[in-house]
Parts: structure tokens; sequence; C-alpha cells
């Protein structure tokens, strides 16, 4: 295994973190003030639009996509620390035009899209003029098991009917969101894993309904996650994704690259909340020293350190399998940082929080909003404990393979 960053990579690294500290972080109060000053919190400050023309000038721009003539042609190893880079913040992401639920739609029109769908929907993605939303979790059944989804995607001549609601939909609420995926069952007597279908729903189309916005730990996201009912919704036959029977595998090919991206963007969220921890464990006094002084102190961050190079490694060891052998031969470790990398990283952000006091839990410092953030990645693309079942299943069965037992 080589995780050494290609002379490209190293470039873009560069760039971007010139970025981010010449124009990113300085406007980071500004969005912060803005987003405080507004009657609702569904706004999209202007300073966002200012940075993306900034990043796109800088060539920062989809630095997600692996194809060299829409993105920037980077692997997956040469990715992960950028979106470290940007996963230290809330807006870097959508500045460059690499945050979820976006990329993992971007993708999927780019890798199963018509050509029609492409310049239609995938076109105006990829230059950061609109956003999309992802509908496949729904309220009334356990959406860690995908073959539960309930949504009817009807054909009906040359339209389809959709019927059934939708919750934890990212983006339902952005301002400049146009276009819905929407997965659903368009043949429930097929076999399992043909059953569903993913199509594509614009926003406005008549029947779909906004009912709430779903707050995550009282916390209310600039683009929300929403929930949404679609009620007899008749989109054009020409909407659907790759054909009927295909809403499973594009959903697998859609979320291994999404859990990388997220387990990245948290080791960056993990680091940034070291450096707090230190910083303020440095400024703030107790019983007539530094708060650093203090042994169980200097333990917390001694740990932090190690556990989130552990993190950051194990990560780099995943994207380098992608690069080299697939996704579907990396899935194994694709499983395994999903759930291991939130937990380190809420540990050491929870460890951040002590150490900041009451200071911690209020919105005078990101650690709060940080924190309920990372907690839903326990949760979103698939639960801990899917991931662990699917995992401890590939390793009994690669050990009986060993052993040569065949049993199942």
């Amino acid at each position: 295994m080589d995780f050494e960053l290609s002379e490209r990579g190293k470039d873009y690294r560069e760039r971007l973190l010139a970025f981010m500290e010449e124009r990113v972080y300085p406007a980071e109060q500004e969005w912060i003030d803005a987003m405080r000053s507004a009657s609702s919190p569904y706004i999209h400050p202007p300073i966002i639009e200012e940075l993306k023309v900034e990043a796109r000038r800088r060539g920062l721009w989809n630095l997600f996509l692996p194809d060299a003539e829409e993105g920037a042609g980077l692997t997956n190893l040469e990715y992960a620390p950028l979106a470290e880079i940007m996963g230290r913040t809330k807006i870097a992401s959508e500045v460059c035009n690499c945050s979820a639920p976006d990329t993992g739609n971007m993708e999927v029109l780019h890798q199963f899209g018509s050509p029609e769908q492409k310049q239609r929907w995938l076109r105006p993605l990829l230059d950061g003029e609109i956003r999309s939303a992802f509908a496949m979790t729904e309220p009334d059944v356990a959406s860690s098991d995908a073959t539960n989804i309930g949504m009817r995607i009807v054909r009906d001549g040359d339209h389809y009917v959709l019927n059934g609601r939708k919750w934890w939909t990212s983006n339902a609420m952005h301002p400049h969101l146009k276009i819905l995926i929407v997965m659903g069952k368009t043949d429930p007597d097929a076999p399992t894993y043909q059953q569903q279908s993913m199509i594509l729903v614009p926003i406005d189309t008549p029947g779909v309904r906004i009912v709430r916005d779903l707050p995550v730990f009282g916390y209310r996201d600039s683009e929300g996650h929403g929930e949404l009912e679609f009620k007899d919704v008749r989109v054009p036959a020409e909407n659907i994704i790759a054909g009927e029977g295909m809403g499973f595998l594009i959903a697998q090919a859609r979320l291994g690259p999404g859990r990388i991206h997220h387990c990245m963007r948290a080791i960056g969220a993990a680091e940034r909340a070291l450096e707090m921890m230190c910083e303020r464990a440095d400024q703030r006094e107790a019983f007539g020293n530094p708060v650093s002084h203090y042994g169980n102190i200097r333990d917390w961050i001694a740990e932090s350190r190690i556990e989130l190079e552990m993190a950051r490694l194990l990560v780099l060891k995943t994207a380098w399998l992608m690069d080299t052998v697939g996704n579907q031969h990396a899935r194994i470790e694709i499983s395994g940082i999903k759930f291991a990398i939130p937990k380190v990283v809420l540990k050491i952000i929870d460890r951040a929080i002590q150490v900041h006091g009451g200071g911690g839990v209020c919105d005078d410092f990101p650690l709060a909003a940080m924190y309920a953030h990372i907690r839903t990645l326990r949760l979103a693309d698939g639960p801990d404990e899917v991931h662990k079942l699917s995992l401890a299943r590939q390793e009994l069965r690669r050990q009986r393979e060993r052993r040569g037992d065949l049993r199942r």
C-alpha cells in the first residue's frame, strides 16, 4: 500500500489550503451572522455564491468527480485530504461544489443518466446553478433494509405516477433545490433486488408536498432535512434512471463513494476539534494552572491524536483499495470506516466540548453543531448495525474458507 500523495494531489491540497486561509475561514463569521439574523433558517447568504465564483476561478471545483472532463479527475486517495480540509467547516464543501447529497446525485447521473437527463439536470448541478436531493428513506419502514421501501412508482402510459412518503431528504429546504432523485418500487412482484427503481422528480411537480423540516438535535440546517409527501405525482417516463428495476444497483453504486466522502470530511472535523481543544486548554486557567497542565486533559489530547491518526489511515487504506481493486472489492473496508470513523470523531469532539466547558455546548463555538452533525452519520447511508452485520458476514465467510469449512 502506498499512501504517498501524487504531485497533482499535492498541488490541489496546497491550493485548497490557501483558499481556505485566504477566503473561506474569514467568511465563516459572515455566513454565521447572516444565518443568525435571518427570519428563516432556509436562506442562502450571498457570500456563498461569491466564494463559489472564486473557487471555480482557482480550479477548486467538482473535486470529487474522477472524470477529468467534468471534474478534477482525482483518485479517491487524492481526494481524501481535500475532503478532509473541506470537512473542517460547514461551508467549504458547498463552496467547491462538493457537498452531499449533490455529489452522490451527480455521480448517479454521470454513471447512469441518459444524455437528455445529463443535459437537463447534471449540467446545471456540475455548474453549481442548482441543488438536488435524494429521497430514499421512509418514515413508515426500517429503511436500513432498502427492500422495505414502500413508495410506489407505477407506469401509466408515457408517465410514471408516484405515491408515498419520504423523510430525511437532505437539501429539501435549500432555496436552490430543483430536482429530486426518488427511489421506489415499480414491480413488487419482481425478484427482491429488482423491484426498485430511481426516477427524477422536479421539486415543483404537482403532488409533491414538503410536510415539514426535521431538526437534528434542535438544529435546523439551512439545507433542511425534509419529510415529503408524494400524492399522484406524474412525471414523464423518460425520467426513469437506467430503466425499471435498476434502483437497488444504483443505490449500491451511489452509497459507496458517499460513505467514504462522509468519513473523509469527518476526519477534518475531528482535526479542527483537536486543535480547538489544545488551544482552549492552553488559554484557560483552573486552580492556578492552565487546563493543559493537568494529566487527564493531556491524556485526552494524546489519545485523540493517536485515534485520529488510526482513523485517517483506515480511510486512506479504503480509498487506496477503491482505486486499485474497485468499490465492490473494498466493500468490507467501506462498511468498516462507516461505523468506525464517526465513533472516533464523536469521542474527540466530546472531549473538546468538555475542555471548553459551558461554551462547548452553545453556539459560541462550532463544536455542538459539529457533534450533532457527526452523530447523524451513525445513521445516514446505513446505520452502524447494518455495516457491522455486513462486515461480520464477510469475515465469517473468509475465515470459513480459510478453514475449508463450507457452512453458511
